[in-house]
């Protein structure tokens, strides 16, 4: 079946930076868009940032300049590069793929960013 399992959240202060990563398996990772969602407390789910299977990237307003998305196909891996950090973008991230509107999603990942 299809897994998406991230790692790399945690703790950190303002101005600091992490490295998400999700590792794909049970899907062709190449065809598929890729993709990082948050959801801080008491809000909904907002995209951060996804990719093509083409390389084509899409960033938030909010985060582009900080955050950077990358793929390895090689890998079926795909990270999100988080720079400058700010309490705000404390949130739970997930993972996201998308091929043809068969969705799946990561369990999450918490980032909590200290001031």
């Amino acid at each position: 079946q299809v897994q998406l399992v991230e790692s790399g959240g945690g703790l950190v202060q303002a101005g600091e930076s992490l490295r998400l990563s999700c590792a794909a398996s049970g899907i062709i990772f190449s065809i598929n868009t890729m993709g990082w969602y948050r959801q801080a407390p008491g809000k909904q789910r907002e995209l951060v940032a996804t990719i093509t299977s083409t390389g084509s990237t899409n960033v938030a307003p909010s985060v582009k300049g900080r955050f950077t998305i990358s793929r390895d196909n090689a890998k079926s891996t795909v990270v999100l590069q988080m720079n400058s950090l700010k309490p705000e973008h404390t949130a739970v991230y997930y993972c996201y793929r998308n091929y043809r509107s068969s969705v799946t999603w990561g369990q999450g990942t918490q980032v909590t960013v200290s001031s």
